[in-house]
Order: C-alpha cells, then structure tokens, then sequence
C-alpha cells in the first residue's frame, strides 16, 4: 500500500478540538465532521487539499479527548495520512481503530515542509520526500494492522474475518 501527496504542515501540541471543533461532535457522519476538520486551527484546510494529500505535524497530535471524531475527520477529508514526531495515545488507536494511516517519524516530520511532494510506502516502512529527495524510514505496522487499516478500520476489518471464516464451513 503506497500513498503520494503533498504535506499540509501543522506544530506541536495539535488537539482533537483543533482538529474538529466540539461544536461538531454531534454528528458521526464522515463527510459532515470533514467540512469542519480543522477550521478553527486553518480556515483554508478545506480550500488547500487534495485527496491524498499528507499532515505532518510535531510532538503530541491528537491530545485531547478520546473521541473518533477527529480521526474520522482527517479521514473523510481525503487525507492518506498523518506523519508525526509523536500521536498522543488515543488517538494512535483510534486512527488505527477508523483506518487511517498514521505514522512517527520525527526526522520526517521535522524536515518534511509544507508543500513538499510525499511519497510513503506502508509495507517497506520507507517516507520519500520527492521534493528534496530525502528518505526516511520507520517500522512498518504488522501485517495485521496493516489489514485494518486497508480495510478501512476495525470493525470492516472484523466484519470480512467473520465472513471469510463463515464462508470456510
């Protein structure tokens, strides 16, 4: 699984009311939470991305409160991924938990400039910063959590284990 876009950089310390403000958090629908992801943080988010495109932000994205909203909203968005120095705990899980690709790097999220083309490939472990040909490299996910994520997060994940193991009797 690869993902190419160019980098929509943010500091340290984002959290999830930046990433989706709590006004937002009545509603669970995708599309609905992305026309607010981070709005209040960078009113020009929605108008700047592409499908694909790539956040990379310092230390501790995603404190804050425990709910998926926010990684849903990066999701919907169009985001193939979050690279960071470091993910609060949380919201590591329920990044994993919605399918959205994540990564720590902090060598990458140190380097990696805003507008820079990336290019990432998930099953190598391997970052590539096209624009000044810088490579990194980070430990790729387990096969396992690779599948979650492929399958667009835990419980489509869950669902097609349970069907495939079904379909075997």
């Amino acid at each position: 699984m690869k993902a190419k876009g160019k980098a929509i950089k943010y500091g340290d310390n984002i959290d999830t009311d930046a990433i989706i403000p709590a006004r937002y958090l009545n509603t669970f629908n995708p599309q609905e939470l992305a026309e607010h992801c981070f709005e209040d943080l960078d009113p020009t988010f929605r108008k700047k991305i592409k499908p694909g495109d790539i956040i990379v932000a310092g230390h501790n994205f995603g404190s804050g409160s425990s709910r998926e909203h926010a990684p849903l909203a990066i999701k919907a968005a169009g985001i193939s991924c979050v690279i960071a120095s470091t993910f609060a705990r949380i919201f590591y899980r329920n990044a994993i938990n919605i399918g959205l690709s994540i990564l720590e790097c902090r060598p990458a999220a140190e380097n990696i400039k805003n507008g820079h083309e990336v290019e990432i490939d998930f099953s190598s472990g391997l970052i590539k910063n096209l624009t000044n040909n810088h490579t990194y490299k980070v430990e790729a996910f387990p096969d396992f959590i690779q599948d979650i994520i492929a399958k667009g997060g835990l419980i489509s994940y869950v669902k097609n284990s349970l069907n495939k193991n079904q379909n075997r009797r």
